[in-house]
């Protein structure tokens, strides 16, 4: 028969049963708090509020970047091109996923005050019981009793740190969340995480600065919307945009490369059929193929086309000063420019493009003339296939810079027969210009130089840039001074008018005013004085970059069959020349001073 204990130890037994009861509501109250905040912790701005816009931000990845001119906005909601921009995305779907997302956050909160209050009411009241216990049953039960209390105290202090955790984890997750009234009142804007249509267009353009690394005026742009200081949206993506020009590092200009091509081969089966000009377009020229091939695998190296005004500009007096690049890390920028770019008679149906024309969507393309006569508009040359190549990969150009082009003069500019020369036939116009005029009984000069106009407008608007290559081709290393500048002013006279004027020059047949050493000279003089501030010519070592108080100075890398063949070496930091070489080229690629 089990003996009766006291009435003073079975209470006793019963408080400590309710008070461990009691404590381990507590525990597991603390824990829920803790996973409560890891649940609603901010997430970092490289990435998406929630575990779906996360796998939606890898699944789409950089395919998806919208591809948008320079100053254009296309109408369509362009998808996010990398994952910390995937949450600027207007999604209706997404949006209401985490609107119901939050709404379910918050009511799990609600359930956790509720149940705190209970459990603080059960807390007082076993302190009640255990004060009433005191009285009645002695010493011993007081110290036990105590040491409940003390235990009680601590769980008490890490609830309300827990708490504490929570609203702080909550309010980080939800940063700046304006309430309904407040949202309701902005024009055009029905919530801080809606865009209106308006904003909409501002954001493509400020996500299209951002991805061409011009991070100040994708924020301009974003700050320029009215609803900006209650848009959640557009001030997380000007946070991103903070962010990631901070974290850009400055380039060393002395390591900036230069690489250059001429008039790029459409049909290889016309240019290399064994005339006297095949060899010298398989030593300078290259396809269409090769050139794309390059862009491609410098663009995978992380190669990024910048302007040569990036590198120094100039002040009105012609005083330079070095510029600054500021790249993500594994960016490497370039300079790009292409020669020649006339279309002159002597390529005629030997597989190139006629000239540069301007389509009806104000996109630069060219014209290519078939067997049969007839016209194909296309893009067959380097101008077009660099535009498309950025309106996909936004990121391959600095702050929307384009390369430089090139000119000469005397059978016109961009396949426009634009010279005076055309009008007046001198005595001494050269045979190709004579059986030109007379295969076109109703050529106008003033129509040709709009038509070369509109083109140039329409280069300019997507930032390409344009040079004097001499008026007539002229080495400047072996003429006299009286001859350059008569060729000067041709230039000024025919070209200048046409392009709004230049203060780049690069040298024909790759030659200089001097060597290693700075300019000096009576030819150096007088380019400067006309105005020529960026000078240009041909060198095979990856950089050379010269920035003076009254100049800069650049070599450029030739991209053709003739380096391809004899020197890969020498573009391997580039592409590899193996790969990219294309197998319709005549081998062995003829020597320099020997291509026929």
């Amino acid at each position: 028969m089990s003996e009766k204990k006291p009435d003073s130890e079975t209470t006793e037994e019963r408080l400590s049963e309710k008070i461990s009861i009691q404590t381990e509501e507590i525990k597991a109250e603390i824990q829920d708090k803790r996973e409560s905040a890891e649940d609603t912790a901010e997430p970092s701005a490289a990435e998406p509020e929630n575990a779906e816009e996360t796998k939606s931000a890898e699944e789409t990845g950089s395919a998806e970047e919208s591809s948008v001119s320079k100053e254009q906005v296309q109408e369509e909601e362009p998808p996010a091109a990398t994952q910390d921009e995937d949450f600027f995305y207007d999604d209706e779907k997404a949006y209401e996923a985490r609107k119901a997302a939050r709404m379910e956050r918050r009511l799990k909160q609600k359930r956790r005050r509720r149940r705190r209050r209970i459990i603080g009411g059960v807390i007082v009241v076993a302190a009640a019981a255990i004060g009433i216990g005191v009285g009645f049953y002695g010493d011993q039960l007081q110290a036990f009793v105590k040491e409940q209390q003390v235990r009680i105290a601590q769980l008490s202090q890490k609830n309300t740190e827990a708490q504490k955790e929570t609203e702080t984890a909550q309010t980080s997750a939800e940063p700046e969340t304006e309430t309904e009234t407040e949202v309701t009142q902005a024009p055009e804007q029905t919530s801080g995480d809606e865009l209106s249509a308006d904003d909409k267009k501002l954001y493509r353009r400020a996500k299209r600065y951002a991805q061409q690394y011009d991070y100040d005026k994708a924020i301009k742009v974003l700050k320029s919307s009215p609803n900006y200081k209650i848009s959640t949206k557009l001030r997380k993506a000007a946070k991103v945009y903070k962010k990631k020009k901070e974290s850009c590092v400055s380039w060393p200009l002395d390591q900036v490369t230069h690489v250059f091509y001429h008039t790029l081969i459409k049909d290889t089966s016309k240019a290399f059929d064994g005339d006297y000009k095949s060899g010298d377009y398989d030593q300078v020229m290259t396809t269409i193929d090769e050139f794309n091939k390059i862009t491609q695998s410098m663009y995978e190296k992380g190669y990024v086309m910048v302007s040569i005004y990036d590198m120094a500009t100039v002040d009105e007096n012609g005083n330079m000063t070095p510029g600054e690049i500021l790249l993500p890390e594994g960016k490497i920028p370039f300079v790009l420019s292409e020669d020649d770019v006339c279309y002159y008679h002597y390529m005629d149906g030997d597989g190139f493009a006629s000239k540069l024309v301007v389509d009806d969507d104000g996109k630069v393309r060219n014209e290519y003339i078939e067997d049969d006569g007839s016209v194909s508009v296309g893009d067959y040359d380097v101008v077009p296939l660099i535009d498309r190549f950025v309106e996909e990969h936004p990121d391959f150009s600095y702050r929307g810079a384009r390369g430089i082009v090139a000119l000469t003069g005397y059978n016109g500019i961009l396949g426009y027969r634009t010279d005076s020369s055309y009008e007046t036939r001198p005595d001494d116009l050269d045979a190709d210009k004579v059986q030109w005029l007379d295969n076109h009984p109703d050529f106008d000069l003033n129509t040709e130089r709009e038509g070369a106009k509109k083109v140039v407008q329409a280069m300019k608007k997507e930032g390409w840039l344009f040079a004097s290559h001499t008026w007539g081709h002229q080495n400047v290393s072996q003429i006299s001074l009286e001859k350059l500048q008569a060729d000067t002013q041709r230039f000024k006279e025919n070209v200048d008018p046409l392009i709004g004027g230049t203060d780049i020059i690069i040298f024909a047949f790759g030659a200089d005013l001097a060597g290693a050493e700075d300019y000096s000279g009576e030819k150096f003089e007088y380019l400067k004085s006309q105005g020529y501030n960026y000078f240009c010519n041909v060198d095979s070592s990856q950089y050379f970059v010269q920035i003076r108080d009254n100049y800069f100075r650049m070599g450029r890398r030739n991209l053709d069959g003739y380096r391809m063949y004899y020197n890969p070496e020498l573009i391997s930091d580039l592409f590899d020349a193996q790969e990219v070489f294309n197998s319709d080229r005549p081998v062995p690629v003829p020597p320099m001073g020997d291509s026929n």
